[in-house]
């Protein structure tokens, strides 16, 4: 990126309190520590630390200017700018940044399945443009205007997630990024403690088309019963993909090898086949996003499918590690009911010929009301599925082991208090030939039970 302080001053409409109004901004950083030559520090107010206390150290780094809504004065040869709040600064400049590119921005939201699904359209896309994404999860209110200062002139598209957890977050993450195009993964009930219900979040979460235009389209998932309902009613145009036979873009003849999956993508009387090095029928909803983001945008369907081809998951989110005959699928980065039911079919996918199928499952978080219901459902969801024995972690989670036993009361039930005690669970349990899947909301931490796993298992 490149603006000058007097063009960043103008966006937030703060106040130079002191330096040069035409000193080159060259990247811009809320973490002191993450400093490069040319930044703009933006200090944000968090419950703990309040980061205007290392604005002194950022220009020793190498940051040429700082935002402040603590000063009042200043003296300086590096640029001051006064604001009245930090966060609502570099949302402001973000916005006026983005403004300078005419090309697609891409936005994908949705309760499970975000970051995959954009890596799966930035990879669709990259067969033929030069792309810009979203890196790893950074989503939020402060991660996306970070995201948006990465855009450079030789991009042809970006493709940004946006994530939301409140009542008016996305109409803010939508002004910002102003995307022209964009993905809804699906409705489920994340984050449901503060939104109350499933037609909040549907509201919420449709607030990315804030910013649409004319020739803009919303892609939605056909699979998902609540963005099917949605046939018909919006004001902007939209495309359908899924397996229904109605949606716009969609998969058949889905197949299921060792290795992942096959399925032809069809689309407008155009067939393409694809396969995909990964499992799990979701993976085929969030490959069909990519496809149908990419040949609406104009980019050769054979190649993009091929592009496909060599997508790898993101560290923590169903990555495969095989030892001495055991499969630990490592699927910690997060949780919710939706997410749990989907890795769970696709452990039984995994399954070896005399080899279990074993789950480790952590609480989910936020869901408010919902929590025992949802826990329990997941159980018996479990059980169903013919997972062998599992394996709960937290006070939460131990309603899992109920609902399994409800389904089936013969199902082997370990509830354990920690991480810790899971994994000696584990050591016992597991023998040549099992698949066991760990997963959890982050905050379980759920990542050091596999660490410790691949550690004993070598």
């Amino acid at each position: 990126m490149k603006m000058t302080v007097e063009e960043i001053r103008r966006a937030c409409g703060g106040k130079l309190l002191c330096g040069d109004p035409e000193a080159v901004v060259t990247s811009v950083s809320t973490d002191s520590r993450k400093i490069e030559p040319g930044a703009l520090f933006v200090p944000i107010k968090g419950e703990r630390t309040d980061a205007h206390a290392y604005i002194t150290a950022t220009f020793a780094a190498g940051a040429v200017a700082t935002l402040t809504e603590e000063h009042t004065e200043m003296e300086d040869s590096h640029a001051w700018i006064r604001v009245p709040n930090t966060l609502s600064a570099l949302q402001l400049i973000a916005t006026a940044y983005r403004q300078r590119f005419s090309i697609p921005v891409v936005g994908v939201t949705g309760s499970v399945g975000k970051t995959t699904t954009k890596e799966m359209i930035a990879l669709a896309l990259s067969a033929e443009k030069k792309v810009m994404r979203t890196e790893g999860n950074h989503n939020s209110q402060v991660g996306l205007p970070l995201t948006m200062f990465r855009l450079e002139p030789e991009h042809e598209v970006a493709v940004v997630e946006m994530g939301m957890s409140d009542f008016g977050e996305m109409s803010r993450l939508a002004e910002i990024a102003a995307p022209n195009c964009a993905v809804i993964t699906n409705i489920g009930i994340s984050h449901i403690q503060q939104l109350k219900t499933q037609q909040n979040i549907l509201g919420e979460k449709l607030h990315i088309i804030d910013r649409f235009q004319e020739d803009s389209v919303l892609f939605l998932n056909g699979d998902d019963p609540m963005l099917a309902g949605l046939r018909g009613k919006l004001r902007v145009k939209t495309r359908y993909f899924g397996m229904q036979p109605w949606c716009d873009d969609r998969a058949e003849q889905i197949a299921f090898h060792p290795n992942g999956v096959r399925f032809v993508f069809r689309t407008n009387g155009i067939a393409q086949e694809v396969d995909l090095p990964v499992l799990g029928l979701h993976n085929v909803t969030n490959a069909l996003a990519g496809l149908a983001v990419a040949h609406f945008l104009g980019v050769d369907l054979e190649k993009a499918a091929k592009a496909l081809k060599e997508y790898q998951p993101l560290a923590m989110r169903q990555q495969l590690h095989r030892h001495k005959g055991i499969t630990v699928i490592d699927d910690s980065y997060n949780a919710s009911p939706d997410a749990l039911k989907s890795s769970l079919d696709m452990l039984e996918n995994l399954r070896e010929q005399d080899g279990r199928c074993i789950a480790a499952l952590a609480d989910m978080l936020e869901l408010g009301a919902l929590e025992h219901r949802a826990h329990f459902e997941v159980g018996a969801y479990a059980a169903g599925t013919g997972v062998d024995a599992l394996v709960t972690v937290g006070t939460r989670a131990a309603a899992i082991a109920e609902g399994a036993r409800s389904v089936k009361p013969e199902i082997p039930c370990h509830v354990c208090a920690s991480n810790e005690e899971a994994v000696e669970v584990l050591k016992g349990l597991l023998r040549c030939g099992d698949v066991v899947l760990v997963k959890g909301s982050r905050g379980m931490h759920t990542d050091e039970i596999v660490k410790k796993l691949l550690e004993y298992l070598g």
